[in-house]
């Protein structure tokens, strides 16, 4: 039946990310593998910060909660990309990849926002409990209403065929090319909506970091040494997380051979850098996970 704004079809086919077995088969156990590291080592990082009553300054605050997005966000899309590489027929009602679609923008735009708010936090020492509650309530609300923008994007085009969606995944460029009208405008709107915060969010991150690299010129040898080591790292975290998301929606007019890796770079394996970069290099809380590990097994 016909809804109001003239979609017809019920569901989409995902193509996936290649047509040869053998590389599905090795991106399955790849994609597997990853999988099996993120949700546990989320969880662990999670389950360390609230355990440890020494874990109380903001930045261990806002680590748990980044864990805890990094989970979410892998949640949205590597599951059912193992099913399908196991499926013959890849496919996923018009419902579904609405849902799939919302959940990434706002898991995605919500971690984006978090990032943008611990480089806040090295400039600001935020003691009172209050506040960093109201910033975690300011990014989850920045991340819901990107998020509620690309849907609305997508529920206002008709859909009348084809149905084919040349990706492991339901997003918003690749949905867009499906409807049955000009899409120009819509593809404009998407650009300054997800295209537009990503790489605004990708500069004034980097000018934080510039910014911190200039102030510690004068510091001395060890501490300028450790300081540019975990701005290094964390620079290249910036890159590998904004980079793809640039890349993708700020160029929607022109589908590029190199999309899908993109993508799977950006939904499966950057989920698995934030624990390692953000957390498992902090020594305090590698001191806390041995603790806690300790303390279960005696």
């Amino acid at each position: 039946m016909e809804s109001e704004n003239g979609t017809v079809i019920t569901e989409f086919m995902l193509l996936g990310l290649t047509q040869s077995q053998d590389i599905q088969l090795l991106v399955f156990v790849l994609v597997l593998i990853f999988y099996f590291i993120i949700l546990p080592g989320n969880f662990l990082i999670i389950f360390t910060i609230r355990s440890d009553p020494g874990l109380t300054a903001p930045l261990y605050f806002f680590l748990g909660n980044l864990a805890f997005l990094d989970a979410s966000y892998s949640f949205t899309v590597a599951p059912r990309m193992l099913v399908d590489f196991l499926s013959e027929k890849k496919v996923i009602s018009y419902r579904g990849c609405i849902t799939q679609l919302f959940f990434l923008h706002f898991t995605g735009g919500g971690e984006g926002l978090l990032l943008v708010v611990m480089a806040f936090d090295r400039y600001i020492a935020i003691c009172r409990p209050l506040a960093c509650y109201a910033m975690l309530l300011a990014l989850w609300l920045g991340g819901f209403v990107h998020s509620i923008i690309q849907v609305v994007l997508i529920l206002c085009l008709p859909f009348c065929g084809p149905n084919q969606l040349d990706n492991f995944f339901c997003d918003v460029p690749q949905v867009i090319k499906l409807a049955c009208t000009d899409t120009f405008v819509v593809e404009l709107l998407m650009v300054f909506s997800s295209g537009l915060m990503t790489l605004l969010c990708f500069l004034g991150l980097l000018a934080s970091y510039t910014v911190i690299l200039c102030r510690i010129r004068g510091s001395s040898s060890e501490a300028k040494n450790k300081a540019m080591s975990t701005c290094t790292t964390h620079i290249i975290v910036i890159f590998f997380m904004f980079g793809p998301g640039i890349f993708i929606y700020t160029c929607p007019f022109r589908a590029f051979p190199a999309d899908k890796v993109v993508s799977l770079f950006h939904t499966v394996i950057f989920p698995l850098l934030n624990p390692v970069i953000y957390t498992l290099r902090n020594q305090e809380v590698k001191a806390s996970m041995k603790k806690v590990f300790n303390k279960h097994i005696n």
